[in-house]
């Protein structure tokens, strides 16, 4: 057997993720804004009133952070018209509740957490403009996602790999599920902006 028996096999893949948790985060990120990959070529980073959006985005907390998605419309400025906020976080604000979702899987919840929309907060974001038909697309993806997600669990189904589904229903390329947030965000839009 290749760990000897299960307890160690559990210990060293618990070591690995903590180690992957270790580094820290750089200061906060400037903000980046692309349009889709399937927008037409004569469009153009340059805002539109009404215009729909995605971001992918991270935030600092007193754990390594959060991943998540916040999208709506946005006015003539640049600015969000009432946005929605999409995450995966442990359903419970107990952190003994965080602490054992780092070995079980814990209740989960797929909407707003504390600080999510508090500028001082953000370590890292990627805007994607999108067209009225994709918007629709991956909201409709969300709402599914947020209507199946029952759990969260550190090592497997954390933030990033719940916001990295999105990122790949939209035909983006994903980073790893071991990083930190601000690392995950940063590494994802390099992945696909160039």
């Amino acid at each position: 057997m290749l760990f000897g028996n299960g307890r160690s096999g559990l210990a060293i893949l618990m070591v690995g993720v903590l180690v992957s948790c270790q580094s820290t985060d750089k200061p906060q990120q400037p903000r980046f804004t692309s349009v889709s990959k399937n927008a037409p070529t004569t469009t153009t980073n340059k805002v539109v009133g009404n215009q729909y959006f995605i971001e992918f985005r991270s935030r600092y907390a007193l754990s390594y952070g959060h991943t998540y998605v916040v999208f709506g419309k946005l006015d003539q400025s640049g600015n969000m018209i009432n946005p929605e906020v999409a995450g995966l976080a442990p359903a419970s604000h107990s952190p003994a509740d965080y602490v054992l979702g780092h070995f079980v899987p814990v209740p989960a919840s797929t909407g707003w957490t504390d600080g999510d929309l508090e500028e001082q907060y953000r370590s890292a974001s990627w805007r994607v403009l999108l067209s009225p038909v994709e918007y629709s697309n991956v909201v409709a993806y969300i709402r599914k996602l947020q209507a199946t997600s029952k759990t969260w669990e550190a090592t497997v189904n954390n933030c990033n790999a719940w916001t990295g589904q999105i990122a790949r229903h939209m035909g983006y390329k994903t980073p790893g599920i071991w990083l930190r947030p601000q690392q995950y965000i940063t590494q994802l839009r390099e992945m696909n902006t160039g």
